[in-house]
């Protein structure tokens, strides 16, 4: 996280990435955008992101931390986009909200679906037996991919030059592959996404959050909370809560080590023509738990109770 140089050209933001060995970093840009947004711009070691959580979050954060105020409400500016912000002070550290906007979903091609599983290594055991594959884009397309069990989860073994080749053929930032969660048993899940130079992260707030909207979209449900855990594999595990209809408080009982939270705000619910899922009157929050190295926050707030707004589908 630093303060951007307006004269700074796009390759130092890419320098600064590779230099800090972190899997993306934060430029807060001076003054506003005729909307009234405050500039941020996400780099990794290889590119620009249209967008990004944790940095979202972090920005915030720091956004917040440089006041002297209990809490702000403000908007941020990224990729094109302006959307509301709010980050508040709480006794562990700093709570932060931000409106994710638009989750596109599709059903991949069946070439598509086949490079992919090939690339990750997926034998044909793996597949989840009920739950398909669905690209979903809040901004940049990743493909969930679901297998039948954390057995076949944790057996990933991608090829991440195959995967890297596969992605960027079909133009996708990486794939989000999970277990999904039944009943009260957490979900689990996997990032990989070799293409922007992060073969596998930590933890994905964006990907819950998408996988929450397919979720929502396939069930039928009028809302959903859903728990994923994430970065066991890497010894560093985080867990994320993300649930349309939402209060604004999470935990994870019992975890261990530092905590996080975005709450992503959206309402109602319509589905697009091509399958896009909003929920613009809504609370979708993501939380996450462990030893992610991420900010110290929250770590004493209940599971959030869900709650619907009424509206009814549309497409």
């Amino acid at each position: 996280m630093t303060d951007d140089d307006p004269a700074a050209a796009d390759a130092d933001g890419v320098a600064v990435a590779a230099a800090a060995g972190t899997s993306h970093a934060a430029f807060l840009g001076p003054g506003r955008t005729p909307d009234g947004g405050l500039p941020v711009r996400f780099f990794t070691a290889t590119a620009e992101l249209s967008g990004c959580g944790h940095g979202t979050v972090a920005a915030q954060a720091v956004r917040l931390a440089r006041t002297a105020l209990g809490e702000l409400t403000d908007r941020q500016h990224t990729s094109g986009r302006t959307f509301d912000t709010l980050a508040i002070r709480r006794p562990a550290g700093i709570e932060v909200w931000f409106d994710q906007g638009l989750v596109a979903l599709r059903h991949p091609a069946a070439d598509e679906r086949a490079a992919i599983g090939a690339a990750l290594g997926l034998t044909a055991d793996d597949p989840h037996p009920t739950d398909a594959p669905c690209v979903a884009a809040p901004g940049a397309p990743r493909m969930l991919v679901p297998v039948r069990d954390r057995s076949a989860l944790f057996r990933v073994r991608p090829h991440f030059g195959r995967l890297t080749a596969a992605c960027r053929r079909y133009g996708l930032l990486g794939c989000f592959v999970y277990v999904p969660p039944v009943g009260d048993r957490p979900g689990a899940a996997r990032m990989f996404a070799p293409a922007i130079g992060v073969d596998e992260d930590v933890a994905n707030a964006n990907s819950t959050g998408c996988l929450a909207a397919h979720l929502l979209d396939t069930t039928g449900a009028q809302t959903i909370a859903i728990e994923v855990e994430q970065g066991d594999s890497l010894g560093r595990p985080a867990g994320v809560l993300a649930s349309p209809g939402a209060g604004r408080r999470a935990s994870r009982p019992g975890s261990a080590g530092w905590l996080w939270s975005a709450t992503l705000t959206e309402s109602g619910r319509t589905a697009s023509a091509t399958g896009g899922v909003h929920t613009p009157c809504h609370f979708q929050l993501i939380a996450h738990r462990g030893s992610c190295g991420k900010a110290p926050l929250m770590g004493e707030y209940p599971r959030p109770d869900p709650r619907t707004c009424g509206n009814g589908r549309t497409t």
